[in-house]
C-alpha cells in the first residue's frame, strides 16, 4: 500500500542537502534494539552522522522515539528543551490531536509516523529540522492547521487578541507610534483619549516585558505586526 511522504513545511530534500553538509544526530530512546536500528538506518544517509547517547549534548537534532504522545513524553520533550536541544524530530507510532498539539508545544520541529518512517523520510525530517524548519505528514499539518482556526475563532477572537498577543486595539496604538504620532496624535486619529493611549502602551509594554514604547514598537515590527 502506497503512503503519502511528509510533506517539509518550506523545503525540498535537494535544498536542505546542499545547505546542510554534516549533521550530528542523537537518537533518545527507552529501546536499545530500537536505538541501533534506527541508527543504522541513518548512517547510509548522506551527511547524517548518528552521535552516541555520551555525545548527546553536542547533538545538531535530537529524534525521540515515543508510541504516542503522552504526559511521559511531552516531559521528556520539554525537558530535551530546557537542555538547550532546539531541534527536536518525533517519531512515534500514533498520535491524536491533541497530542500533536502537546507535541508543537513542547517544541517538535518534525514529526514522522513509524509507519512511514523509511530513512529517507526521516532523513527530510532531520535535515528541516538543522536548519529550523518543520515537517509534518499530510493529514498531520491538516489536522494541525484546523485546530489553529479553531483556537483563533474560538478562544483568541472573542478576547480581541491575535496570535500575536496583542489586541487589535493595541496594534493600531503601535502602527501610529511608527509612524510617528505622538500619544495625543494618536488618540485624536483612533478617538481615544491620551490617558487610553498610554494606557494601551502600559499595558504592552508591561506585559511583554518590553523597556518602552520604542522597544514596544520594535517587537511589533519584528513579529511582522506593522
Amino acid at each position: 500500500m502506497l503512503t503519502a511522504a511528509p510533506i517539509s513545511i518550506r523545503p525540498t530534500a535537494a535544498a536542505l542537502t546542499a545547505r546542510v553538509d554534516r549533521i550530528s544526530v542523537a537518537i533518545a530512546s527507552a529501546d536499545p534494539l530500537s536505538r541501533a536500528g534506527l541508527a543504522a538506518h541513518l548512517r547510509d544517509q548522506a551527511g547524517i552522522v548518528v552521535v552516541p547517547e555520551s555525545a548527546a549534548e553536542a547533538a545538531a537534532v535530537m529524534v525521540v522515539v515515543a508510541d504516542d504522545v503522552d504526559e511521559e513524553t511531552t516531559r521528556e520533550l520539554r525537558g530535551l528543551r530546557a537542555a538547550g536541544h532546539e531541534r527536536l524530530v518525533l517519531l512515534v507510532a500514533k498520535v491524536d490531536d491533541a497530542g500533536l498539539l502537546a507535541a508543537v508545544e513542547a517544541g517538535v520541529s518534525g514529526v514522522v509516523r513509524r509507519s512511514q518512517a523509511t530513512a529517507g523520510h526521516l532523513a527530510t525530517a532531520i535535515r528541516a529540522a538543522a536548519v529550523g524548519e518543520g515537517t509534518l505528514p499530510p493529514d498531520l499539518l491538516g489536522r494541525l492547521l484546523s485546530q489553529v482556526g479553531r483556537l483563533q475563532r474560538q478562544v483568541l477572537h472573542p478576547r480581541g487578541l491575535t496570535f500575536a498577543g496583542l489586541t487589535e486595539r493595541e496594534i493600531a496604538v503601535l502602527r501610529l507610534l511608527a509612524e510617528g504620532h505622538d500619544t495625543a496624535e494618536v488618540g485624536r486619529r483612533l478617538y481615544f483619549s491620551e490617558r487610553t493611549v498610554k494606557n494601551v502602551i502600559h499595558d504592552v509594554t508591561s506585559r511583554l516585558d518590553l523597556r518602552n514604547r520604542t522597544h514596544a514598537v520594535a517587537y511589533a515590527i519584528r513579529q511582522g505586526l506593522i
